[in-house]
Order: C-alpha cells, then structure tokens, then sequence
C-alpha cells in the first residue's frame, strides 16, 4: 500500500537526500539539474544514503519508544553501505554505544520526524537534544539538531519565515543574515553543523516552494544530499505540499520497511 502523501511529514527530508545525493560528490552550482537520474557507469544514480536510514531510525524510535542509540546503531547495521562516516560506523558496530562528541550534521539530518512528533517547542527541543545526544553530544551537535527539529515545529505550526529566522538566530545564534548567491562560488563540502545547518535554513527561506527550496539547497554545492534533508523537512513543514512527481520518484527507490514507517508516522502524526 502507497503512503497517500500531500504532504506534511519526514517525506519532506527524505526527498531531499535522495535529490541530493547524485550531487555530494559531483556538486553542481545551478538550479537546473535532473531530480532523479538512474544508475549509470559514472553514478549509482538517485538513491536513499545514511540520512534516510537514520531518519527512519528516529521515526521508528518516537513510533515504539525504543532507545535512539540502540536503533540507531540497528538500523546502520541493516544498511552499512548507506554511506555512513568513519566515525559513525565505528560506533555502530561497536559494543558500548556511548556518545562520541561528534559535532558533525549527522545529529540534524536524522532529526525532521522530533520536529513533527511533539506538541510542544518545549518537548522537541527535549527530544532533539535526546536523539543527538545519542552519538553527537557535543553543543554543536545538539544546537544544529534543535535548530532544524524547532525550525519544522513552528514551520508547521503556521510560524512565517520572519519569524522562523529570527527564532533560530536569537536561541541558537546561527547567522542568517547572507544569501545563497552570496556563498555559492566558494562554498565547499562541510560537515560541521554550523557550516552546514545555517545554510540548509538558508535555502529554506529563499525557497518559494518545496521544489525550489531542494534545488536551491543543492545548488550551492558540498554535502548536498544533508543540506536538501535538512531544508527539505522544513519546507515540508511550512508548504505542506510536495508535487507528486518528487514524492513518487522517492517511494519506489525506498525500501518496503521505510514505506511501512513513513505510513505509520503519518497516520500518527500527520495535522489534517
């Protein structure tokens, strides 16, 4: 059975990462790309990489009540070639699963369905600062999470991007005050939050819709597939509304047990 999106939830993210993912490592700096391309000798083409795996694990978390760093670690395991960093798949297999420090984008790529959940801004950034603790528990780490799951909550509790903005940039002291033309020519792949996050939000309150909010995400090049997860969820949030050409392209390249999730969360979670 199909998840009948229109769409409001994690699908936003998900969208982004396998959008981006042909992208991370031939950037390209220009709206005008392919959405989805197939494999070819050159590309294993559009596809779901570490973002999505561990977007599921936090939804299925939050669905069951499991502990994150357990099903973090589980659902790595199941899709090791997803494209998981040194530091995570160390952690994966390992025996303790204790936090590491990180203060990579690996906690706010993974955290679009806490900023879905919750009813509260009080409870999601609890929960956000929860689920990055789990392996990134570094401030960075836990500010770039909280930044993007309160970004979602009050994009999808009719918050207008003015307001988004200046909510990021007094709690969490990101700097937003540039533009994507701005930093296009030289930006570069960066995996710490602050160098990634901001720009993320960045393309989200550029976008004039989901679509060109992802196109814009990846225009600026570096870790394309995060950024378009990142400004992907809250797009979703704030538009909720995906053309069905994205939505549809991404459901046939996931597997059956993210449909299964992705159908779930929305029936629990989903705001008529």
């Amino acid at each position: 059975m199909k998840v009948q999106h229109k769409t409001k939830t994690i699908i936003g993210a998900i969208a982004g990462d396998v959008i981006g993912s042909v992208y991370e490592w031939r950037n390209t700096k220009s709206i005008d790309f392919p959405l989805f391309t197939k494999p070819s000798f050159i590309s294993k083409g559009s596809r779901f990489t570490d973002d999505t795996v561990l977007t599921m694990a936090v939804a299925d978390c939050i669905l069951n009540n499991k502990p994150f760093n357990l099903n973090l670690a589980a659902f790595g395991r199941k899709y090791p070639d997803a494209g998981f960093g040194k530091f995570f798949k160390e952690w994966m297999y390992g025996t303790e699963l204790q936090p590491y420090g990180s203060f990579g984008n690996g906690s706010a790529m993974r955290i679009s369905p806490v900023g879905f959940a919750f009813g509260t801004l009080e409870e999601t950034l609890r929960v956000a600062k929860e689920a990055a603790s789990a392996t990134h528990n570094s401030e960075e780490g836990i500010r770039g999470a909280q930044s993007v799951a309160s970004a979602i909550f009050l994009a999808r509790n009719g918050q207008n991007k003015a307001d988004i903005k200046q909510y990021i940039e007094t709690t969490f002291g990101y700097n937003l005050d540039f533009t994507l033309d701005e930093i296009r020519p030289t930006y570069s792949f960066e995996v710490r939050c602050d160098g990634s996050v901001p720009q993320a939000i960045r393309a989200f309150l550029e976008g004039l819709d989901y679509e060109t909010t992802i196109r814009l995400a990846i225009s600026i090049g570096g870790d394309t597939d995060t950024i378009a997860c990142m400004a992907g969820g809250v797009a979703a949030a704030f538009y909720q509304s995906i053309p069905n050409a994205i939505t549809e392209g991404v459901l046939e390249r996931l597997p059956q047990e993210f449909i299964d999730l992705l159908e779930a969360f929305e029936e629990k979670f989903i705001r008529k």
